[in-house]
């Protein structure tokens, strides 16, 4: 597409607003962390406050191929710094708010962002997240490493009632608990509040026109470096823009009357495509939403499709299997009449999980769109079409337009029919991310070069005799947790940290409600014991260096592990270890095969 000039900013708001005169339409209605908590959006409005914010980032230096950290909750405002940076041709760079403060400095480091958009506190659910000191903790990070970030710009959400500046946030019910007093250290020079910005901004700004392969945002993955180093996913203007406003269309039977839910954060891939960019560029309203499923009770999500009556809902197996456990009846207590289309997205979804879905969720009359892609593929890449495609409980189906699938064995030959394998694609598509920041050699290597001529996914597959397509999981060394991937090598190193540590290996277990969860064996440094203290300080460490959502279930003392000859560690024989299954195949191969007796007595039998 090089050559091409657009904005995609100009194309999810200015088209809209002025080209389709939708301004009038909702946007966005916002649903805080508590039910009280509501506010609604209009194009217009958003267009407005996007200029706004634009003129300030403009003004505070700002400017086309600026790299922009994000560190913020579910809020309208989060979508307006996003675009804010879209509209200058500046990269934004969104670090999920549950991310630790060593994560977020990891990720302003490597792509050097020189300025930082983030939010005094938020509650999910009744935990008080204190985000202003987070981010204190990341700047000060980055500076004792020689980076400086120039500037904080600070969103004033948790005690917003104070404002009085007209913003509809502002006039929204305070929270029903007492507002914490937040101690909120400000760093002259450095932190500046969002509303003293925009008070006097401008509103009208001129979009920076791009070409279509200049780069719209870095997102970050969890890299098999251990290290958001190399992992920074670049996506591109231009052909972005046109695969997820294509997909969120098609995969979602787009019609101008829907309201469309996708409960992803938009730290996440899923967020940027399926909250933001794809529903916008089709001018759809959709729900933001701060709060979590089972906040004030198990059936919040259930009374959110109600009150704004969601035709089209996006969410992953992790939350379905969790609402399942409660049974039916928070579900069947609310109507659920307008719903029509109901999707997964982030891992393979078990068929159990899914028939709850479609049987009790849909009141089995709403097709579901269980949907394969990846930070790297953009948007989707295997999905049913809700009415045409029939489905098959716990398969991704058929390949979207345009998509060719292939189903590689070890030796890189394709295999026909049935089979199973490596889920490879054999040719281009718009949305697939261009290069690594900063390292397009890494790029080559990570999805080029184990299968010269094919992108390589990274999971493997199986093809049944109809055709459809059932994802198997990771088969590198990554690992799904409630659909976010996490590299072994990023939780090894953050254990062996530890000084008691002296080496650690990391597996995924089944999970009933996340999917998978973290089985880690260590070993420990002479002079040491296992212990649960030990344990629960591992875990913190884990929490602090990466963030809780990867924090493990079970921590096994290791006197050994198992290794080849060469020193490689043999995970495919911990995963048996820790689902207790015997049955081990070939390990001829294992150095010192006393080590995996060891480890089947030391199994930790319970969730620590």
């Amino acid at each position: 597409m090089k050559g091409a000039t657009t904005n995609i900013c100009y194309n999810v708001l200015d088209r809209i607003v002025h080209e389709k005169k939708l301004g009038d339409k909702i946007a966005f209605y916002w649903e805080g962390n508590e039910p009280e908590e509501t506010t609604q959006i209009t194009y217009h409005e958003l267009l407005v406050q996007v200029c706004q914010f634009s003129n300030v980032l403009r003004k505070q230096g700002i400017q086309k191929g600026d790299r922009v950290a994000i560190y913020m909750p579910m809020i309208p405002k989060l979508v307006v710094a996003m675009l804010a940076c879209a509209r200058l041709g500046a990269l934004h760079s969104i670090v999920f708010a549950g991310f630790s403060a060593e994560s977020l400095c990891e990720r302003i480091l490597d792509a050097s962002c020189s300025l930082l958009i983030t939010a005094d506190a938020f509650y999910r659910g009744e935990k008080l997240v204190k985000l202003k000191e987070l981010a204190d903790e990341a700047l000060e990070k980055c500076r004792e490493k020689g980076f400086p970030v120039r500037c904080c710009i600070v969103v004033k959400h948790l005690r917003r009632s104070e404002l009085g500046t007209g913003d509809s946030l502002s006039q929204s019910p305070p929270i029903k608990r007492p507002c914490p007093d937040v101690q909120i250290s400000w760093n002259e020079g450095v932190d500046l509040w969002w509303h003293e910005l925009t008070h006097e901004a401008e509103d009208e700004c001129e979009p920076e026109w791009c070409d279509a392969e200049d780069p719209l945002f870095i997102l970050y993955t969890s890299g098999s470096t251990g290290k958001p180093k190399a992992s920074g996913v670049v996506h591109t203007v231009g052909g972005y823009m046109l695969y997820v406003a294509t997909t969120f269309k098609y995969v979602f039977d787009f019609h101008a009357e829907d309201v469309f839910w996708c409960t992803a954060d938009i730290g996440w891939i899923t967020g940027h495509s399926y909250v933001t960019y794809g529903p916008m560029a089709n001018g759809a309203t959709s729900v933001l939403f701060e709060g979590i499923p089972t906040y004030p009770d198990v059936s919040r999500m259930w009374s959110i499709v109600d009150k704004y009556k969601v035709t089209k809902f996006y969410t992953a197996p992790t939350a379905i299997r969790l609402l399942m456990k409660f049974g039916d009846k928070p579900v069947t207590k609310h109507s659920r009449a307008s719903l029509q289309v109901l999707g997964t997205v982030g891992e393979p979804i078990n068929p159990e999980a899914w028939l709850w879905y479609h049987q009790v969720v849909g009141a089995q009359r709403c097709p579901i769109v269980d949907t394969f892609w990846q930070t790297e593929t953009g948007g989707h890449m295997l999905t049913p079409l809700p009415g045409a495609t029939p489905m098959k409980p716990g398969s991704a189906t058929f390949p979207f337009f345009g998509v060719a699938p292939a189903i590689l064995n070890e030796s890189g030959e394709e295999l026909e029919g049935e089979a199973e394998g490596y889920l490879v694609f054999k040719q281009p598509w718009p949305g697939i991310m261009r290069t690594i920041y900063g390292n397009h050699e890494r790029f080559e290597t990570t999805y080029f070069k184990k299968f010269p001529g094919y992108y390589v996914t990274g999971d493997g597959c199986r093809r049944d005799q109809d055709g459809y397509y059932w994802i198997t999981g990771r088969i590198d060394d990554m690992l799904n947790v409630s659909g976010h991937l996490l590299s072994t090598a990023e939780v090894e190193s953050a254990l062996v940290e530890h000084k008691a540590i002296a080496e650690a290996a990391v597996v995924s277990h089944p999970h009933p409600v996340k999917g998978e969860c973290l089985y880690c064996f260590v070993t420990l440094c002479d002079g040491y014991t296992f212990s649960s203290t030990l344990t629960e300080e591992l875990k913190k460490q884990i929490r602090e260096k990466i963030g809780p959502i990867a924090t493990p279930d079970y921590i096994q003392n290791a006197p050994g592990l198992p290794k080849t000859r060469s020193g490689k560690i043999m995970r495919r024989v911990l995963r048996k270890i820790a689902q207790n299954d015997h049955d081990l195949g070939d390990i001829s191969t294992v150095a010192d095969p006393s080590v995996i007796s060891q480890l089947f007595s030391h199994r930790c039998l319970t969730v620590q």
